[in-house]
């Protein structure tokens, strides 16, 4: 089980080290790369190709701007591949958002919203889950503690 986490550009990394955390949280392995679909679309081709070797099972794609990186990924591979666009110009992401929400037929791109990195997470490990038995139980583990700080809001509310 390991986690790709693909981004376009080192300026994306603190919104990468989102996801890490998560996954790091729920002891998920990952591999961190920067790749960028435009400037060096032979690095993505030969990650592609390793990915088997490499004992990745999903991507997640972390991209700005024209944000394509998400796609070319998965029109390459046949793993699920999460976008993540990530506010970087000056329309704060919408540019992002469109360009990876926006797949062709037969080229699906799961897309969080922007800047949505700990859902990009949350949802490989979900997606993870579906045939691990201890990720299924730190899922439920995580929703309680969800519900839980839910439930001591409303104890706090002094109306």
């Amino acid at each position: 089980m390991k986690v790709a986490l693909i981004m376009g550009s080192i300026s994306d990394e603190e919104i990468v080290k989102k996801s890490a955390a998560v996954l790091k949280d729920f002891s998920v392995e990952y591999d961190c790369r920067v790749i960028s679909a435009h400037r060096s679309l032979n690095l993505v081709l030969d990650y592609v190709e390793s990915m088997e070797q490499n004992k990745i099972d999903i991507i997640i794609a972390f991209a700005g701007k024209a944000a394509h990186l998400a796609g070319v990924l998965a029109g390459l591979s046949i793993k699920p591949v999460i976008g993540v666009p990530v506010q970087s110009s000056c329309l704060d992401g919408m540019d992002a958002l469109l360009s990876t929400v926006q797949m062709p037929k037969g080229v699906p791109v799961a897309t969080v919203a922007i800047n949505g990195a700990e859902n990009a997470a949350i949802l490989a490990i979900e997606m993870l889950a579906l045939s691990n038995p201890d990720l299924k139980e730190k899922l439920r583990q995580y929703k309680e503690k969800m519900k839980q700080s839910v439930q001591e809001m409303n104890e706090r509310i002094s109306l």
